[in-house]
């Protein structure tokens, strides 16, 4: 009996000294944060451990001493004239670092690996086909977005094996608002399996004023790695609405938000070392800081660029002529596909600075929508808008389908709206509201068919009971 209670106070002990392993190991896994300074230990260097879980690295505990060497307060007399004052608790003043704070120590690379193998990297048209999947049209776009994001990771890959480096490639998007920039990126992302941080540069602003710092779209991306520094370094940054970046017409301002920031941006898109807030937008004394390098990451701007058009046919009839086979000035005022034709002196007459400009090697431009495109958006990407309610229907066991006439009628009152995409579910919540509240409330409803009528005004939605469904539809469901 002795023995057996021997061996079952040893496993005892080696599952609890397992279990401090552990807890060691998950200690180990994130970095040491100052006290005082909030650095990590990268940064910061080696830190001072003290009781109650408080890290001070070297510099600020130099700093404390030095401190209190200089002054010459006598703190027992000070003390006492002060009885209701007691010594402070440094445990209340440590909280625990918010989760999303901590920063995961670079793992220690005993051999050199690279990030991704040329392998496991999608060939060009095998992320063209995969973004067929889910965007209608824009083919040019996609072939392009494609052969530049393979092109760049084959860079990430080699990046140490060869003497030729090559350079960076990033993208601008220029298209009207709707067809497809930022669900095109959140695709290619999505396939990619990297990180993805969409930011908006309406609400960056120079340093020292309100709004976010130029450092903040980096940040986003940190998060988005879960704070794992060596992932972020290989994600994607899109920019979105670059387009009011530009320089403003009225001089007697001071531009905060426009110039000011396209120079703060040129930095983050050659590539630099530069010092972001970890779990926070802007530089404070209580975030800690971490360092990211840019140079792999892949930046993408996307903007509307409204009143593009007219810089362009500016520069375009500047060619116009009096006589036989003379342009006409107004040649292109009917040109759907005018933003096809923008060159690099457009974009700097719009007000993006050269240097900015130059910095993003690929333009590319997104058309826009038609009543075709916008009827092959509404039924076959593989998320759909109908497929989304036929579903939800069908959670009610009702088998929701669409008329031809109905799908063209709701493209025609989308491209009055002139918001693109985004106004097709806002036509169909609209008429689907009365159909979404009245089925749930009879049992008997077996099948409701959208008819061209309904969404014209001139007439309802067919319902049948169940029983007497349609089995097959000529109309696209």
């Amino acid at each position: 009996m002795s023995d057996e209670f021997d061996k079952n106070d040893q496993s005892m002990e080696e599952a609890l000294e397992g279990n401090v392993e552990n807890t060691e190991d998950t200690k180990d896994e994130y970095e040491k944060i100052c006290f005082l300074c909030r650095r990590p230990e990268s940064v910061a260097g080696q830190m001072i451990d003290l009781p109650n879980n408080i890290h001070i690295c070297t510099e600020c505990m130099q700093k404390s001493f030095d401190t209190m060497n200089q002054s010459n307060i006598n703190y027992q007399d000070l003390m006492s004239n002060m009885p209701n004052i007691g010594m402070i608790d440094l445990s209340t003043l440590q909280n625990q670092i918010p989760s999303s704070q901590r920063i995961k120590k670079r793992s220690k690379k005993k051999e050199p690996k690279k990030a991704l193998d040329l392998r496991n990297i999608p060939a060009p048209h095998k992320i063209k086909a995969t973004l067929d999947e889910y965007v209608i049209g824009q083919e040019y776009a996609k072939k392009v977005i494609s052969v530049a994001v393979y092109n760049h990771y084959k860079r990430v890959a080699t990046d140490t094996m060869d003497e030729i480096e090559i350079e960076k490639s990033n993208m601008l998007m220029i298209g009207p608002t709707g067809c497809g920039k930022t669900y095109l990126v959140k695709t290619l992302a999505r396939l990619l399996d990297v990180p993805l941080a969409i930011a908006d540069a309406t609400s960056l602003t120079e340093a020292g004023y309100i709004g976010d710092d130029i450092e903040s779209v980096v940040s986003k991306l940190l998060a988005a790695a879960d704070n794992d520094v060596e992932r972020a370094e290989q994600g994607i940054i899109f920019i979105d609405e670059i387009d009011k970046l530009a320089k403003k017409k009225n001089t007697n301002q001071r531009d905060v938000s426009g110039e000011s920031v396209q120079q703060g941006l040129l930095k983050l898109l050659e590539g630099s070392q530069v010092e972001v807030p970890v779990g926070a937008t802007s530089k404070n004394a209580m975030v800690p800081l971490t360092t990211v390098d840019t140079r792999n990451i892949l930046f993408i701007c996307g903007g509307a660029f409204p009143e593009l058009e007219n810089v362009i046919k500016e520069r375009l009839n500047k060619q116009a002529s009096m006589g036989f086979g003379a342009d006409l000035k107004d040649k292109y005022d009917r040109d759907d596909n005018i933003l096809e034709k923008v060159t690099v002196e457009d974009l700097r007459n719009f007000g993006m600075i050269p240097e900015f400009i130059g910095r993003l090697p690929i333009v590319f431009t997104l058309r826009g929508l038609t009543e075709d495109m916008m009827v092959q958006i509404l039924k076959e990407p593989k998320n759909a808008i109908l497929k989304q309610y036929q579903k939800l229907l069908a959670l009610d066991e009702v088998r929701l389908e669409f008329e031809e006439g109905a799908l063209r009628a709701i493209a025609r009152k989308a491209l009055e709206k002139h918001t693109g995409a985004r106004a097709l579910r806002a036509i169909l919540e609209e008429y689907m509201l009365d159909i979404m509240y009245e089925i749930p409330k009879d049992d008997s409803i077996g099948q409701v068919i959208i008819t061209k009528e309904y969404i014209e005004g001139n007439g309802g939605p067919r319902i049948l009971l169940r029983g007497q469904e349609i089995p097959q539809l000529e109309a696209h469901s």
